[in-house]
């Protein structure tokens, strides 16, 4: 298997869009597990896809803003692999008060047409923000979000406009204190706010996500096609588990099923675990 997927990437050379230090975590998974070089292209703006400051409205969709991303840095140094990653910070589905990380990171392939995406998600985040009045209000923020090895913004509003003064990166105690003093006298209230800078290369938990989802995309790269050998079979949870008591469908899973983007092969394994659903998930049974 490793050497059916080396013969797709050993030895070449892709361009990674980052400015923001992604290249530490991505490119030595990448090279190692791939054989894949990274290189970063010079000057690239990633900002101009979006930004979490809101400064910049995001391209489309993650996945969107993902692609465009790697296309363009891919363009940009004449290569025809390109690498990106795209995160996401939501409120989590099911655990209130949580905050969800979703990290992607794209392996696009403009010469066959190859597209993989790897991801992770975890709720080991920081991510937040608080109105303050002061510097001592701004610095106990500070602290409870992992500041100085997290960096912080100070905004003077919560939503971004075109007057609006921001800062970025502030990742020491002297920096924090003149953007919050600056801020306060800019004002027209008594309050504004810091928020967690979200970029990569100044938050930590963040860059851990996004080596998650890269080991991720590495064993996506690795689930080749039985049929034709192609890269990166897609996984969707079957659903439908019958009702032990009734035997209605339920909404629990009840296998995995493997498809092929090239040739369209798929293939369904049964959860050998279990076969029928604890009726209490059932809707007829317990509605």
């Amino acid at each position: 298997m490793r050497e059916a997927v080396h013969s797709f990437f050993a030895g070449r050379a892709g361009a990674l869009a980052t400015k923001h230090r992604k290249e530490g975590v991505i490119a030595p998974l990448l090279g190692e597990a791939l054989g894949i070089t990274l290189i970063v292209p010079a000057d690239f703006d990633t900002d101009r896809f979006g930004t979490f400051t809101g400064d910049v409205p995001r391209i489309g969709n993650q996945v969107e803003a993902l692609r465009g991303k790697a296309l363009a840095a891919a363009l940009q140094c004449g290569l025809t692999l390109g690498v990106a990653s795209e995160g996401s910070f939501s409120p989590h589905p099911l655990l209130p008060f949580a905050t969800l990380n979703l990290e992607l990171v794209l392996l696009l392939d403009r010469e066959t047409g190859l597209e993989v995406i790897g991801e992770a998600s975890t709720t080991e985040t920081n991510y937040a923000r608080r109105a303050v009045r002061s510097l001592d209000e701004a610095l106990e923020f500070a602290y409870q979000v992992g500041f100085p090895q997290h960096g912080l913004v100070v905004k003077v509003h919560e939503v971004y406009n075109q007057s609006q003064d921001l800062v970025k990166g502030l990742n020491t105690e002297e920096l924090l204190e003149q953007a919050v003093k600056l801020a306060l006298a800019k004002s027209p209230r008594d309050f504004i706010y810091v928020e967690t800078d979200m970029r990569a290369h100044f938050n930590p938990l963040r860059m851990q996500c996004i080596a998650a989802a890269t080991h991720n995309l590495i064993d996506r790269v690795y689930n080749l096609c039985p049929e034709c050998g192609w890269p990166g079979r897609t996984k969707t949870w079957r659903r439908g588990l019958p009702c032990s008591l009734c035997g209605e469908a339920t909404e629990q899973v009840q296998g995995v099923e493997q498809r092929c983007l090239r040739c369209s092969h798929i293939a369904y394994e049964a959860d050998p675990s279990r076969s029928t659903a604890d009726p209490r998930w059932c809707a007829y049974c317990n509605p």
